[in-house]
């Protein structure tokens, strides 16, 4: 039968354990638990079904010496928040990793560093003509937009009704046009990205030529 007591009879068991042990012959990993009950610290010589996940110290029943410490059983919930921080830390090594051996992969790539200025400059030509027709589309979309406003404007100054199929076309080439500046913006913005990928990889470029060069 399991036997537990309170927090201050504790002291008391372990001291007399190794005396009461002595009459007989128990086995060596004999062991006393204590841990936390309603608020209070109770040991005894078998764990509970209602302790099995608590927090405890193991102590050897013979000599009354703590010979472990085990921390309370996660929750569901925390055992899915350290799985996720250690799904995060794995992604992270792998991504530390995968960019490592694309610095190193450019490094090789590149005999010079012109060489790598002039990959990143392919780039930046595509990305230039681009955006120029892009800003040429935006300025053509803008200005059939106001033409179709003046037209609107005028018929209604002439005391003409607006057509509705007038109407509905200057709707749609607006939402064109947002569209088209929306899309004029992220070029933009793509565009320095490259710059600041050129910036990035002559940094690293040249940090992992040092070594041959010395070499």
């Amino acid at each position: 039968m399991t036997k537990t007591f309170p927090l201050l009879a504790c002291t008391f068991a372990l001291a007399v354990s190794g005396a009461v042990l002595a009459q007989g012959k128990p086995a060596s990993n004999k062991k006393l638990y204590c841990w936390t009950e309603n608020g209070a610290k109770v040991c005894g010589d078998a764990l509970p079904a209602s302790a099995v996940d608590s927090a405890r110290t193991e102590f050897n029943a013979k000599s009354g010496r703590a010979t472990g410490q085990l921390a309370q059983a996660l929750t569901a919930e925390e055992r899915a928040a350290a799985n996720a921080e250690a799904k995060a830390a794995q992604d992270a090594a792998i991504l530390a990793e995968t960019t490592a051996r694309r610095e190193r992969a450019m490094a090789e790539s590149y005999a010079t560093e012109d060489e790598l200025r002039r990959a990143f400059g392919e780039r930046q030509a595509v990305m230039d003509e681009t955006v120029k027709a892009s800003t040429i589309g935006v300025e053509g979309r803008r200005q059939s937009l106001v033409a179709l406003l003046r037209r609107a404007g005028e018929d209604e100054l002439n005391g003409k009704s607006v057509q509705r199929a007038t109407r509905d076309n200057v709707l749609v080439q607006h939402d064109q046009l947002l569209r088209q500046q929306a899309m004029l913006v992220q070029q933009l913005a793509d565009r320095e990205t490259i710059d600041e990928e050129l910036a990035l990889a002559l940094e690293r470029y040249n940090a992992l030529k040092k070594p041959a060069k010395g070499g």
